[in-house]
């Protein structure tokens, strides 16, 4: 003889409560939206804000050429035009570079670092000047 682990009644009880539950659920997801799939709505981060920056006094021909429409091939101009005449004191300095136009400039300039004021460039001027009277 079996013996049952619940008996009839209890067993009945069960069921009714198990089956309460599942009906609460249906309509519970039936009120939610069931299958309407709208999406959840989830906070996420703010968009980080960041910027390329060249520093034209600094940079190499590679860092250089990353500007938007320089290539390798101005990137190097541009470095042998700094290093014959000297740190650019304006963004409009670079239109001595063969091959950068007004159109051109305007295009990389968003990606220029500010170029040092003039009372920064007299001061490394005079740095220089300072150094050499020492040596003398």
């Amino acid at each position: 003889m079996s013996h049952a682990f619940l008996r009839r009644a209890d067993q009945a009880v069960i069921a009714s409560l198990t089956a309460i539950a599942i009906v609460g659920a249906i309509v519970w997801w039936v009120r939610a939206g069931g299958m309407r799939g709208e999406l959840v709505d989830i906070d996420s981060a703010a968009p980080l804000d960041y910027r390329f920056l060249v520093n034209v006094n600094e940079a190499e021909w590679p860092e250089l050429a990353q500007l938007p429409d320089i290539g390798p091939t101005l990137a190097k101009r541009i470095v042998e035009a700094r290093a014959a005449g000297g740190e650019f004191r304006t963004v409009e300095d670079l239109r001595r570079v063969d091959g950068i136009g007004p159109r051109r400039l305007e295009g990389m300039r968003r990606y220029l670092a500010p170029l040092p004021d003039d009372g920064q460039v007299a001061g490394k001027i005079q740095q220089k000047e300072g150094d050499a009277d020492s040596r003398g």
